[in-house]
């Protein structure tokens, strides 16, 4: 695996007509990639961990599903899903609906309070991740980002 600095050249480049890139220690940036990903999953927004905000936001991006192709995408063990089912259902984040022709079978499909929570998250994560963007030193790079999600935001 690599590590250590990586400059921003491509293969080939002699680097004689523009300046070289600043290096970006890889590992460094890994870590504190994984680091923010934890921060703004950490939050239990309406009772939601984020196994279950990863499973209602997987209905809500491919449709109704149903619940073995939802346990399949997710990657976990049917009957832990059919608990994390219940759990959704019960907050009405999501409904089952019955399959026409399939007595046994039902889909799982996410209702408009299962939408508004997800919005909410959204905004909210957005809004986390401007504020920590903002406080890091003043890097062009990081001033660009931020601009973009404040616009987005607005």
């Amino acid at each position: 695996m690599p590590q250590g600095s990586v400059t921003g050249r491509r293969p080939g480049d002699t680097g004689e007509d523009a300046p070289p890139a600043p290096a970006i220690d890889v590992a460094r940036l890994r870590v504190a990639i994984a680091r923010l990903s934890r921060w703004l999953r950490r939050h239990e927004l309406a009772g939601l961990t984020p196994t279950r905000l990863s499973a209602l936001s997987t209905v809500d991006r491919m449709g109704p599903l149903r619940l073995g192709d939802l346990a399949a995408a997710e990657k976990i063990a049917p009957s832990t899903l059919t608990r994390l089912v219940t759990v959704l259902e019960e907050s009405g984040y999501v409904e089952r609906c019955p399959v026409p022709g399939d007595a046994r079978a039902s889909t799982l499909t996410i209702t408009p309070a299962g939408h508004e929570v997800l919005e909410r998250i959204r905004e909210q994560s957005m809004i986390l991740l401007a504020d920590r963007l903002q406080s890091m030193t003043s890097d062009p790079l990081v001033d660009r980002a931020v601009a973009q999600l404040a616009g987005k935001l607005q």
